[in-house]
């Protein structure tokens, strides 16, 4: 058994992948227009796990938007996706330049939480040991729900 992709429903492809790739950095590795079915999957992959032989992919986020509109409605059941950084303070202030809101500051140097355009809780982990605690992330306050 191997683990293959997280699925999440997306109501606009171009803010989504504004904020995966642009903002989040994630790549599009590949992506099937389907017709008959009404939707696009998109598949993303963190720059470091491109390689789409089978023996070496490593798990992708596939963004599936459904061409007739709907209404998503989810909440805290779902989790969240997870992403090691090499530096969450730099992670942080990269998207927060680009207007994402850091709803969990990393205020422990190891672990902060934003949301994408569709309101999916995504994680942000420090690689390896913690960064020592630094300002502005030590003051700052939680934002919204995480």
């Amino acid at each position: 058994m191997r683990y293959l992709h997280t699925m999440v429903r997306v109501t606009d492809v171009d803010a989504s992948l504004d904020f995966y790739c642009n903002k989040l950095g994630l790549v599009e590795v590949r992506r099937h227009e389907n017709e008959k079915g009404r939707f696009t999957l998109i598949f993303l992959a963190a720059p470091g796990d491109t390689d789409t032989s089978k023996a070496k992919r490593a798990p992708e986020l596939e963004l599936t938007y459904n061409w007739d509109p709907e209404t998503y409605t989810g909440g805290r059941n779902f989790g969240h996706l997870a992403y090691k950084v090499d530096n969450v303070y730099e992670t942080c202030q990269r998207l927060m330049d680009a207007g994402v809101t850091i709803n969990r500051p990393p205020r422990d140097g190891n672990m902060a939480f934003v949301r994408s355009p569709d309101n999916i809780s995504i994680e942000i982990l420090q690689e390896g040991d913690p960064l020592p605690p630094q300002e502005p992330w030590v003051s700052m306050p939680n934002t919204g729900v995480w």
